[in-house]
């Protein structure tokens, strides 16, 4: 593996939040699978590195875009470190039907602990009742399938690119190098 274009490809993704896109059609799920595939490892360090790259780039683009709400923030937060810890799950069984799976999964995720966050804090347009989380999440619905495309495309093209790279770039490196 290579660490560095990991890292890239992670910051790529985080920054792809910076280009105009449809809402909620970002790279966010895919750079939380992403690195929990890709840096975790047998270690708790390394499980916790693999959870903190992506926290730390989502910090970086949004000190750019701009910080919101942080009580939202903080669901958002941490639906990157839920979806981060199911990258952990496939760590080393990374397949085309995995990746699909997770990636729906983390679309799913991210819609109902944002969701909920948008719902819960205080302030919030919806009453705090059961009918006013129904409401958030019927609300919600238009952005989930924005949510679950961007998931499964960015996670194609990351873990695409990351193994078209290992394939045919850095595994080819290697050998030349003995």
């Amino acid at each position: 593996m290579n660490i560095v274009f990991v890292l890239i490809l992670i910051l790529g993704a985080a920054f792809s939040r910076l280009v105009p896109h449809a809402p909620n059609f970002t790279a966010i799920i895919s750079m939380a699978l992403f690195s929990g595939v890709y840096l975790s490892g047998k270690s708790t360090g390394k499980k916790i590195v693999s959870i903190l790259v992506p926290l730390g780039a989502m910090v970086l683009s949004d000190a750019i875009i701009g910080f919101y709400d942080l009580e939202l923030m903080s669901f958002v937060y941490g639906s990157i470190v839920l979806i981060s810890a199911v990258g952990l799950l496939f760590s080393g069984k990374s397949s085309v039907k995995n990746i699909a799976g997770s990636s729906v999964l983390g679309a799913v995720i991210f819609f109902l602990v944002t969701n909920f966050g948008v719902w819960f804090v205080p302030g919030s347009m919806y009453p705090k009742t059961f009918g006013g989380l129904a409401e958030s999440y019927i609300m919600g619905l238009p952005f989930f399938w924005n949510t679950l495309a961007g998931a499964l495309f960015f996670s194609a093209l990351l873990f695409g690119v990351y193994e078209l790279g290992e394939k045919f770039a850095f595994r080819k490196k290697a050998a030349q190098a003995y």
